[in-house]
């Protein structure tokens, strides 16, 4: 058997050998196809399916089932929780002998950039830190490059600070010198010892663009980043992952872990209130496979991968049907050489086995020009989906899963196209043998190869209308009116709080941070915000308006400088804006957006209006003296999103007696707005400069123009829109190819029979129809069908697109306007080309 498999493949390569042009259309064609899927899959397994680089991450389990952005954020209203305060921790720690460790990690979307500098140097820089809990790389089953890692010894109070430096930090900035170990370096101005370094491919508990660079102990937070969280029992901070023992009731341990979530929760202040008693009856967690760590990159883009895994599943089975077609076509050209073989005694599933061979053959060269389709592929959507990350933990050269993957598709696209042609040209006759000329029966495989064509002009049209769809949405996206001036304005993201500066020093450092800048050349105005526009931040809070009743919805709150409006653009439309007279001790103000006062003050004047946090003591503690138009934040999507902005020294009146200052976060501005008068070429090292100048611990932790910062926001629409019009106008040049190859095939079957009717009087032009009508009711066919289809289809993407209802009309005429002139097109060089058919030549060709 296995010497006769040798036999069929030996002869395969001899005829793929012998017909070259044949061979290498087939091989591009089945490259393109798998390498797109092999490349999207290449993503997918990264993002949806990969584990996390630990020990036996099966036995891994997760408290929560998803991901939150900021401190106390989560799902209070439905009672399932995935963030915990240390002290919930603490308390499940103890009391869950079902793990063999339990382990916490700093929540959030990125981790907290701060100022580091090795003992020695003169210069600092803004990198990444996590705080994780001393038994982490336990818990993981981690074992040191160098050094040793962290221990509970370690996150205990009044313990030594120690770090463990990431393996890819280690080799990137220090070339993986061993003195590292055991030397000090200056983390956010605190003397930090090095312990050891991580192993080599770990690169946290989640997948992220930007991956620590050290690794620190939660009781370390309060001294390196003046967190005043970390103790509170009230801010939830923490996720939390464990090794469950073997033979462990999932059920049970959650149910378990509820009853003392609750128990946590009810010594808090914030579940004491008769409304914090009924959401803590509702209180539940949900326990998840944590193998794959925190999953928050993979919930931000999961629709979106399985959306374009799809997409490019469909122009592999066009691509499928156009080497069918191919197949056919060069079954038909084969059938004398069938017919001798039946005629000699050869079965038939041995014919259709030797060309079932022939197509595995032709699909495995496919599948190696696809892995190399595929590394540029990857590296080019690894560029669209994460610009700029130049440390994201995923590699474009093809895994084992990924060349798996690949083959597996070969074989299946190899078995896939062949089956039916190999069948056809089975079924040849021995009297075949002794016919010639063109007049052999073919109806079977005309009726297939026409078939196929429908299929691929149905498909083809669903991903034109796909690509539409999706390049509209974008678009829009674009388009929307974000009422910002991105003009000459630059984002500087700063730390001050780990450059060292307390809250009460914040007010000299601002007005030095504003008079350095201004005096740069061009630079008009220095914005200083918590957060600025179209960037992946929030803060928010409940609001209660004076003399309202409380209502269930939150505000956003922005912190700023009396620049910052003119900086980014936006316009004051009733009383005034922040201004120099509001200092810190100065009566607390707030300017409110549009959607704001729409929903707090209808139908009233906002001015001279006061709200606060829900509470008698607090529904006064900001009066509104202005109003600004709707600027978008954080993103286009976020409707009705209410916003107020406060000076950025001011405290709520009601804290500022009862709170000490340093306690407050929200005063550490997060962001420079620099607009200028002109394109400034050099402005991150003017910006790098002056900052340095000012304190040089005072880093950089992000510049971007403001048009980069939008842009970002964008990615993932990008991303889809791009892949889907590549995959789009794949499809239809697949299409067209195949549309071509069976009418050109169907005209040099009807040679004879144009001959004789150019001989009997028709004329060029009527041959020219007649060609062109029968290629275009085979497109015709191919829109009936996939009309209805798209339509359908358009329901499940409906979510992704951004003001879109339903099938858009003009996206609909185009893609059916686009697919009918590439169907002309690909009729029209055969049907040219029957029309100048010799009647003479015709008739000897018998």
């Amino acid at each position: 058997m296995v010497t006769t498999l040798l036999q069929d493949v030996r002869y395969a390569v001899r005829q793929l050998i012998k017909t070259p042009g044949f061979t290498a259309t087939a091989v591009l064609t089945l490259a393109l196809g798998i390498g797109a899927n092999a490349a999207i899959f290449t993503l997918v397994h990264a993002v949806l399916m990969k584990n996390l680089p630990v020990t036996d991450p099966q036995t891994l389990i997760r408290i929560g089932d998803n991901n939150d952005c900021c401190v106390s954020s989560g799902t209070q209203d439905s009672g399932n929780y995935t963030l915990f305060a240390t002290e919930t921790y603490e308390l499940l720690k103890k009391n869950t002998p079902e793990f063999e460790d339990l382990a916490a990690m700093q929540a959030g979307f990125g981790f907290r950039p701060v100022t580091a500098r090795r003992d020695g140097d003169n210069t600092a820089r803004s990198m990444i830190g996590e705080f994780i809990s001393g038994n982490y790389f336990r818990t993981f089953g981690l074992r040191p490059e160098a050094g040793r890692l962290l221990s509970d010894s370690d996150d205990a109070a009044g313990a030594p600070v120690v770090a463990v430096l990431s393996f890819r930090t280690w080799r990137r900035d220090y070339a993986g010198a061993a003195n590292i170990v055991g030397s000090t370096f200056w983390i956010n101005t605190k003397p930090v010892t090095i312990a050891g370094i991580a192993p080599s491919g770990f690169y946290g508990d989640r997948l992220s663009p930007t991956p620590p660079d050290f690794y620190l102990p939660i009781e370390s937070m309060p001294r390196l980043a003046n967190a005043p969280y970390v103790r509170n029992p009230d801010a939830r901070w923490l996720y939390i992952v464990g090794r469950i023992k073997p033979g462990t009731s999932l059920p049970a341990l959650q149910d378990k872990i509820t009853a003392l979530v609750r128990q946590a929760f009810a010594q808090t202040q914030i579940f004491s209130s008769d409304d914090g008693k009924k959401q803590l009856a509702k209180a539940h967690v949900i326990l998840t496979p944590g193998g794959a760590g925190i999953q928050d990159l993979r919930d931000a883009y999961a629709a979106n991968l399985r959306t374009l895994m799809i997409i490019s599943g469909i122009v592999l089975l066009i691509a499928c049907a156009n080497i069918a077609n191919l197949l056919l076509v060069r079954g038909m050209g084969r059938k004398a050489e069938m017919s001798v073989r039946t005629a000699l005694g050869a079965a038939r599933f041995r014919i259709v086995r030797q060309l079932l061979t022939e197509s595995t053959v032709l699909a495995g060269l496919g599948g190696l020009a696809g892995l190399m389709v595929a590394y540029a592929g990857t590296r080019m959507l690894l560029a669209l989906a994460f610009p700029g990350a130049e440390e994201l933990p995923i590699k474009s050269s093809p895994s084992l899963p990924v060349l798996a993957f690949a083959c597996g598709l070969s074989l299946l696209t190899g078995v896939l196209f062949g089956v039916a042609p190999a069948w056809i040209s089975a079924q040849a006759q021995p009297a075949d043998a002794l016919r010639s000329g063109s007049r052999s029966k073919g109806g079977g495989a005309s009726w297939l190869q026409r078939s196929l064509v429908i299929l691929q002009a149905s498909l083809s049209l669903i991903l034109l209308v796909g690509a539409g769809l999706f390049s509209r949405s974008l678009n829009k996206l674009q388009s929307a009116d974000l009422k910002l001036d991105s003009r000459n304005r630059y984002i500087v993201h700063i730390n001050p709080q780990a450059a060292g500066y307390s809250q009460t020093q914040l007010e000299s450092l601002y007005r030095t941070i504003e008079d350095r800048f201004h005096a740069l050349p061009g630079i008009t105005k220095v914005g200083l915000a918590l957060y600025t526009p179209m960037e992946d931040d929030n803060w928010s809070d409940g609001i209660q308006v004076q003399g309202q009743p409380f209502l269930r919805a939150d505000a956003s709150i922005v912190k700023a400088n009396p620049d910052y409006f003119d900086s980014v653009g936006t316009h004051v439309l009733t009383g005034r804006g922040i201004t120099i007279k509001d200092t810190a001790t100065a009566p607390t103000v707030a300017v409110v957006n549009q959607e704001f006062v729409k929903q707090y003050f209808a139908g009233m004047n906002p001015i001279g209006q006061h709200f606060g946090a829900r509470g008698p003591a607090s529904v006064a503690d900001y009066e509104v003296v202005g109003v600004v138009e709707d600027t978008i934040y954080t993103s286009v999507r976020w409707k009705e999103h209410r916003m107020y902005f406060v000076p950025i020294l001011q405290r709520p009146a009601s804290l500022r007696s009862t709170e000490p200052v340093e306690k407050d976060e929200s005063l550490y501005a997060g962001a420079m707005v620099l607009a200028a008068d002109r394109p400034v070429n050099n402005m991150e090292a003017l910006a790098r400069q002056t900052l340095s100048s000012i304190n040089p611990n005072l880093t950089i932790v992000k510049f971007q123009t403001f048009d980069q910062q939008i842009a970002d926001r964008f990615t993932e629409d990008r991303l889809v829109a791009r892949l889907t019009m590549l995959f789009g106008v794949l499809a239809l040049l697949l299409a067209t190819v195949g549309l071509y190859g069976v009418t050109a095939y169907t005209v040099a079957r009807r040679t004879s029979e144009i001959g004789i009717r150019m001989a009997l009087g028709a004329d060029r032009n009527g041959v020219v129809a007649t060609v062109l009508r029968s290629a275009l009711f085979q497109t015709l066919l191919g829109l009936t069908i996939g009309v209805p289809v798209a339509l359908l289809c358009v329901r499940f993407v409906q979510s992704q697109l951004y003001e879109i209802k339903g099938l858009d009309s003009p996206v609909l005429i185009v893609s059916i306007l686009t697919l009918l002139f590439a169907a002309t097109f690909a009729g029209l060089i055969p049907a040219r080309r029957a029309s100048s058919i010799d009647p003479a030549r015709a008739l000897r060709i018998e």
